[in-house]
Protein backbone atom coordinates (compact mmCIF):
# COMPACT_ATOMS: atom_id res chain seq x y z
CA UNK A 1 0.00 0.00 0.00
CA UNK A 2 1.33 3.31 -0.79
CA UNK A 3 1.60 6.35 1.30
CA UNK A 4 -0.83 9.09 0.87
CA UNK A 5 0.56 11.85 -1.41
CA UNK A 6 0.72 14.72 1.35
CA UNK A 7 3.16 12.05 3.40
CA UNK A 8 5.55 11.09 0.07
CA UNK A 9 5.87 15.06 -0.95
CA UNK A 10 6.76 15.60 3.22
CA UNK A 11 9.32 13.35 3.24
CA UNK A 12 10.50 14.05 0.23
CA UNK A 13 12.30 17.14 1.64
CA UNK A 14 12.52 16.53 5.00
CA UNK A 15 14.77 13.98 5.23
CA UNK A 16 17.87 15.95 3.67
CA UNK A 17 16.59 18.90 5.35
CA UNK A 18 17.42 17.16 8.78
CA UNK A 19 20.74 15.92 7.70
CA UNK A 20 21.82 19.03 6.69
CA UNK A 21 20.40 20.94 9.96
CA UNK A 22 21.94 17.56 12.24
CA UNK A 23 25.45 18.09 10.37
CA UNK A 24 25.17 21.88 10.82
CA UNK A 25 24.60 21.75 14.46
CA UNK A 26 27.33 18.53 14.99
CA UNK A 27 29.49 21.12 13.39
CA UNK A 28 28.91 23.85 15.50
CA UNK A 29 28.90 21.73 18.67
CA UNK A 30 32.35 20.51 17.85
CA UNK A 31 33.42 24.53 17.38
CA UNK A 32 32.48 24.83 20.79
CA UNK A 33 33.91 21.70 21.85
CA UNK A 34 37.33 23.17 20.69
CA UNK A 35 36.41 26.26 22.12
CA UNK A 36 36.76 27.87 18.47
CA UNK A 37 33.08 29.45 19.10
CA UNK A 38 31.32 30.24 22.52
CA UNK A 39 28.43 27.64 23.85
CA UNK A 40 25.63 30.74 23.61
CA UNK A 41 25.98 30.83 19.64
CA UNK A 42 24.94 27.23 20.07
CA UNK A 43 22.34 28.28 22.35
CA UNK A 44 21.27 31.24 19.73
CA UNK A 45 20.91 29.09 16.58
CA UNK A 46 19.08 26.25 18.47
CA UNK A 47 16.53 29.14 20.37
CA UNK A 48 15.98 31.03 17.03
CA UNK A 49 15.86 28.05 15.09
CA UNK A 50 13.25 26.65 16.83
CA UNK A 51 11.18 30.32 16.63
CA UNK A 52 11.66 30.09 13.27
CA UNK A 53 10.02 26.49 13.01
CA UNK A 54 6.94 28.21 14.80
CA UNK A 55 6.59 30.73 12.46
CA UNK A 56 6.56 28.93 9.44
CA UNK A 57 3.84 26.35 11.29
CA UNK A 58 2.01 29.79 12.43
CA UNK A 59 2.03 31.37 8.53
CA UNK A 60 1.09 27.68 7.34
CA UNK A 61 -2.15 27.48 9.89
CA UNK A 62 -3.06 31.65 8.69
CA UNK A 63 -2.54 30.36 5.18
CA UNK A 64 -5.02 27.18 5.30
CA UNK A 65 -7.70 29.31 7.51
CA UNK A 66 -7.31 32.77 5.59
CA UNK A 67 -6.07 34.65 8.56
CA UNK A 68 -3.47 37.07 9.09
CA UNK A 69 0.17 35.65 7.25
CA UNK A 70 3.43 36.37 8.41
CA UNK A 71 5.27 38.79 6.17
CA UNK A 72 7.67 36.75 3.96
CA UNK A 73 10.41 39.41 4.90
CA UNK A 74 10.15 38.54 8.87
CA UNK A 75 10.68 34.59 7.84
CA UNK A 76 14.04 35.90 6.28
CA UNK A 77 14.97 37.94 8.79
CA UNK A 78 15.06 35.08 11.45
CA UNK A 79 16.87 32.80 8.82
CA UNK A 80 19.24 35.37 8.58
CA UNK A 81 19.61 35.43 12.66
CA UNK A 82 20.38 31.95 12.63
CA UNK A 83 16.95 30.37 12.11
CA UNK A 84 17.77 28.86 8.87
CA UNK A 85 18.24 25.79 10.39
CA UNK A 86 14.72 25.63 12.08
CA UNK A 87 12.88 26.87 8.82
CA UNK A 88 14.94 24.41 6.52
CA UNK A 89 12.94 21.51 8.64
CA UNK A 90 10.00 23.74 8.60
CA UNK A 91 9.51 24.25 4.57
CA UNK A 92 9.12 20.08 3.78
CA UNK A 93 7.83 19.53 6.95
CA UNK A 94 4.87 21.68 6.46
CA UNK A 95 5.33 21.75 2.96
CA UNK A 96 5.23 25.87 3.12
CA UNK A 97 7.37 27.92 1.32
CA UNK A 98 8.84 25.22 -0.88
CA UNK A 99 8.16 26.38 -4.60
CA UNK A 100 7.38 29.80 -4.11
CA UNK A 101 9.75 32.23 -5.66
CA UNK A 102 11.44 34.36 -5.38
CA UNK A 103 11.01 33.22 -1.72
CA UNK A 104 13.32 30.59 -2.46
CA UNK A 105 16.39 32.08 -3.74
CA UNK A 106 16.08 34.96 -1.01
CA UNK A 107 15.76 32.22 1.48
CA UNK A 108 18.80 30.48 0.17
CA UNK A 109 20.55 33.94 -0.05
CA UNK A 110 20.14 34.25 4.01
CA UNK A 111 21.35 31.16 5.32
CA UNK A 112 24.84 31.55 2.59
CA UNK A 113 24.68 34.79 4.32
CA UNK A 114 24.31 33.80 7.47
CA UNK A 115 27.07 30.58 7.03
CA UNK A 116 29.75 33.59 5.74
CA UNK A 117 29.11 35.71 8.89
CA UNK A 118 29.43 32.60 11.24
CA UNK A 119 32.74 31.68 9.80
CA UNK A 120 33.88 35.43 9.54
CA UNK A 121 33.31 35.44 13.19
CA UNK A 122 34.30 31.67 14.04
CA UNK A 123 38.13 32.13 11.74
CA UNK A 124 38.53 36.06 11.11
CA UNK A 125 37.36 37.31 14.73
CA UNK A 126 38.95 35.02 17.09
CA UNK A 127 38.95 37.49 20.04
CA UNK A 128 35.35 37.75 20.04
CA UNK A 129 34.81 34.18 20.89
CA UNK A 130 37.37 33.62 23.61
Amino acid sequence: MKPARSQRSRSRGLLPALSATALFFACLAGLVILDEAPAVLLLAYAVLSGVALAMYRADKNAAKRGGWRTPEANLHAVALLGGWPGALVARPFFRHKTTKEPFRTLFWCTVITNCLALAWFVYAAPVLTR
